[in-house]
């Protein structure tokens, strides 16, 4: 005979004494001592990291808009659940600000953060410094796109016009290698001008704004600020178009890197991940923008305009960065701390205890990870420069750097003496400046026929753009070319009174021009 079937009042009495029952189980089975111990050491087990990876990862930054790549991928500045390098790789990752310098090399060197923001330019005069702890740059996380500016007063309208005054910069800081720069872009040397030293960008803004200098190297948005409260202000120059000077970069110890070198590798590629997101979606990039507002304590509208202000390197900039790409032409990290290294110590700033770059960079986050492909993860495409219009010809030039090209008589064809001067004395600057253009101006002494003279000279221009272009895939539209012949000779020679004049006016004018 079968069975009857039980009501829907019987089935839910049965599974609600299942249900206390089970209740009943687990209070007093967690209550029981030896029984609470085990289901602790359970879930200590569950959640210990893997081998060679830390719980959390501590890791200094600054206020700054370079770092949003990680900061968006962890979904905040403080280790959460929520993260996605908690997510997708097992371990948490928090974000201190240090924003006083020092403070920030103390945590380094006291373990209290495992890696420690630097920029390349600045990091020759502080390796000696840390020499003990054996500093490795680790990865790339931006360069400087408009973060960094130089503010002038009114009257300073191009580089030569700093020549005599006085200039507030934070020294040995990514300001001062900024300014380093663009005073060799415009034939001028730190001896030609005064300089302020204050302790930051921020002290160098306020003195702007007190009046007591003529120019002043800032961060954004202060730029904008000292503009709209000093009468005439302007912004002399940004890296907006000094594209490859400042990088900011990520070091560890090297003990560090030895023995945390997958869960590195998990961070650079978690990282890496967030900065292509960032780049390829204005969504993703207010998104971001909260993220900093909370973390930073700024406003949203700062902490969005900080984003746009710098390239978030990506995984190709990376590979290029570290010189993994043999056909870029362009600025790598080996080649910026070897040239401050150099700057810095020809200013008195002893750089002679810096290591090689061979010695203080590893590439193995960078090659191992093979996992970033498809188009948002490859390295930044050149500035697309339009065609040169009559404008461009006539236009004001933020600087202007000399540099004599011998010549034979009548011809125009470039020597090999002459192309490594042009290496030596402006490709590093039209590398550095990527997004200004370049007016080469050939000039002549008076020997000959003005008309040919001019017709030369400006064959000889165009034939070192020419070089630029072949040799070191420079855009073609980015050159505007001129001939002057005879008619611009340097001041103090303009009747080519002597061998001495002769020479000098027999020279090679290269320009940088912001569109």
């Amino acid at each position: 005979m079968a069975g009857k079937r039980l009501t829907p009042l019987s089935k839910l009495l049965i599974v609600g004494a299942i249900l206390g029952l089970g209740y009943y189980l687990l209070t007093n089975l967690v209550a029981n001592p030896k029984v609470k111990e085990k289901l602790e050491e359970i879930t200590e087990e569950m959640e210990a990291p893997k081998k060679g990876y830390n719980n959390v990862l501590n890791i200094g930054v600054v206020t700054w808009g370079g770092y949003a790549g990680g900061q968006y991928f962890n979904e905040g500045f403080k280790e959460n659940a929520q993260s996605r390098f908690y997510k997708d790789y097992g371990f948490k990752v928090n974000f201190k600000v240090i924003d006083d310098f020092d403070a920030s090399r103390d945590a380094f060197k006291n373990g209290d953060i495992d890696l420690m923001w630097a920029t390349i330019d600045a990091f020759p005069t502080e390796v000696a410094g840390l020499a003990q702890y054996q500093p490795q740059v680790v990865f790339q996380a931006d360069w400087s796109r408009g973060g960094d500016a130089i503010v002038s007063r009114r009257g300073i309208n191009k580089v030569r016009d700093l020549k005599g005054k006085k200039i507030a910069v934070a020294p040995m800081t990514p300001s001062h290698s900024f300014l380093i720069w663009l005073l060799e872009a415009g034939d001028l040397t730190p001896k030609d001008v005064t300089i302020v030293e204050v302790p930051s960008a921020i002290d160098a803004a306020d003195a702007f704004k007190s009046g007591t200098v003529d120019a002043a190297v800032v961060w954004s948005p202060d730029d904008a600020d000292c503009v709209s409260k000093v009468a005439g202000a302007r912004v002399l120059e940004s890296t907006k178009n000094a594209t490859h000077i400042i990088a900011d970069v990520f070091v560890a110890k090297k003990e560090f890197v030895e023995t945390h070198k997958d869960q590195l590798k998990d961070l650079y590629e978690g990282w890496m991940i967030g900065a292509s997101e960032l780049n390829a979606s204005d969504a993703n990039k207010r998104k971001a923008a909260k993220i900093l507002a909370e973390g930073l304590s700024q406003p949203e509208d700062f902490c969005y305009d900080a984003i746009n202000n710098v390239r978030l390197a990506t995984h190709g900039d990376n590979e290029n960065f570290f010189g993994l790409n043999q056909s870029y032409n362009g600025v790598t990290g080996e080649d910026l701390y070897n040239k401050m290294k150099v700057k810095y110590n020809n200013l008195g700033y002893s750089t002679a205890g810096a290591k090689s770059w061979r010695l203080l960079s590893t590439k193995d986050l960078v090659t191992k990870t093979k996992s970033l492909t498809g188009a948002n993860h490859t390295p930044e495409k050149q500035k697309v420069f339009t065609a040169v219009n009559p404008e461009l010809v006539d236009k004001e030039s933020l600087s202007s750097k000399k540099v004599s090209i011998s010549f034979n008589t009548g011809e125009y064809q470039l020597g090999e003496n002459a192309k490594q001067l042009i290496d030596i004395q402006f490709t590093s600057i039209a590398r550095a400046f990527a997004n200004a253009r370049i007016r080469i101006e050939g000039n002549t002494d008076n020997v000959g026929n003005r008309n040919s003279n001019i017709t030369l000279s400006k064959k000889r221009a165009q034939a070192v753009a020419n070089y630029l272009i072949s040799e070191h895939s420079m855009p073609k539209n980015r050159f505007i070319i001129i001939g002057n012949g005879p008619d611009k000779p340097v001041p103090g020679c303009a009747r080519n009174q002597n061998a001495d004049c002769k020479a000098k006016n027999r020279r090679t004018d290269f320009e940088l021009v912001v569109d």
